[in-house]
């Protein structure tokens, strides 16, 4: 009888061990229960940059095929998307309307360095993530002051880092011409080169050259940097003024190595109005596949993405590089939500997104890995050089690697 009681106290002083850390597992914000959670974003479906909306339909198609898998640990995500038109005040307004009325639980790929700057101060104010934001802006890697806020893509300063890195690899005795948009996508990029140059960029950078996005023609910038005799021309422009600099650089027949901004890497939009011939030889750098290119037909990841579009969004234009880009974003916050198992508070999610180690998703160029840190909120900071030949971008050399944080 006294063996059977001692069984059943230590039966019942288990229990109780074990009840409460079951019940402490099990911790939620705003925006979450049993059965769902509830992601807010918004989006540029109508206005100048409205040609990223897929980017916001690709994610809600992404997000509906977890939910037909049966969710996120049996949670199914609720996804609530607003349009912004790409303009500060009304991403303002619609993104209070996510956090106040219709209570998300975090905000996730909003698009756009203006409107999200206007959102930024709020968001950590209210201890929201704004996590994996649609933009290059190297700002949103600064977990001490802003500790809420987190990109996703390679920043701009990134970008230019690894270019400068290729420069002084391929051409350490260099004169450097830089021509940049004189705003905060320009001036990111200009950081970016100097930091790896470092005590040589006084050496190195022979110019730097910037233009308004108002100016008509950029044509008389191009012939004075000609002048200068640089023998490395960075152009950190965007698709019109890109177009019109490959295009002056081959009519004065000035053959500098060329390196340019993956924000103008589009064939149709930079290459072709440039001319192919002109534009042959151009370097860049992308971190994603493009699903239109015959050399991803038999890669794992890439097969993953054609089932998934095949289903979800029948039709697309798989050539839109935006579609590869919303899928990889969807899919490490899908990683970042299973990571945080039942502790679905906001703390513990921006806790888990800062610590992705080696994570890959399926349209990351091979070789390529998201990587977090508690002191470093840049998930991509890898990228591999591309040269454009005969009509198509090649992918050629190692993966660089930047700097860290920056």
């Amino acid at each position: 009888m006294n063996k059977k009681l001692s069984l059943l106290a230590a039966a019942t002083a288990m229990a109780l061990l074990a009840t409460p850390s079951a019940h402490a597992q099990k911790a939620y914000d705003t925006g979450v229960t049993d059965t769902e959670i509830k992601i807010g974003n918004v989006e540029a479906y109508s206005g100048p940059a409205s040609a990223y909306g897929i980017i916001g339909k690709t994610e809600e198609a992404y997000f509906k095929m977890i939910n037909d898998q049966g969710g996120i640990n049996g949670r199914k995500i609720n996804w609530i998307s607003y349009d912004d038109g790409y303009s500060p005040p009304k991403t303002v307004e619609q993104i209070r309307k996510l956090i106040e009325s219709d209570e998300v639980f975090l905000v996730f790929n909003a698009l756009g360095t203006p409107t999200q700057t206007a959102v930024q101060k709020y968001h950590n104010s209210k201890k929201v993530p704004q996590l994996f934001l649609a933009t290059g802006a190297s700002k949103w890697n600064d977990p001490k002051n802003f500790p809420w806020t987190m990109g996703f893509q390679p920043s701009y300063r990134v970008e230019a880092q690894i270019f400068a890195k290729y420069i002084l690899k391929e051409k350490p005795d260099a004169k450097v011409a830089i021509f940049y948009a004189n705003d905060d996508f320009g001036k990111d990029y200009l950081a970016g080169i100097k930091d790896v140059f470092g005590d040589r960029a006084s050496k190195m950078i022979v110019a730097e050259e910037s233009y308004e996005t108002s100016e008509p023609s950029i044509d008389a910038h191009i012939v004075k940097l000609k002048g200068t005799g640089a023998d490395v021309f960075v152009n950190i422009s965007t698709p019109k003024f890109a177009a019109q600099a490959i295009k002056k650089i081959a009519e004065l027949e000035w053959k500098p190595m060329h390196l340019m901004t993956d924000v103008s890497v589009s064939i149709g939009a930079v290459m072709k109005p440039a001319g192919l011939e002109a534009s042959e030889g151009v370097l860049s750098a992308g971190y994603l596949k493009d699903a239109s290119d015959p050399q991803w037909k038999d890669d794992e990841g890439m097969k993953k993405f054609m089932a998934f579009i095949d289903k979800y969004m029948p039709g697309a234009n798989i050539s839109d590089a935006n579609l590869v880009y919303a899928y990889a974003a969807a899919q490490t916050m899908v990683q970042v939500l299973k990571l945080s198992g039942d502790n679905l508070t906001r703390e513990n999610v921006m806790k888990q997104a800062a610590s992705l180690k080696d994570f890959v998703p399926d349209t990351l160029i091979p070789g390529i890995k998201i990587n977090t840190s508690a002191t470093d909120f840049a998930p991509i900071e890898q990228l591999k050089m591309w040269r454009f030949k005969k009509g198509q971008w090649e992918l050629f050399g190692d993966i660089i690697s930047a700097e860290t944080g920056g």
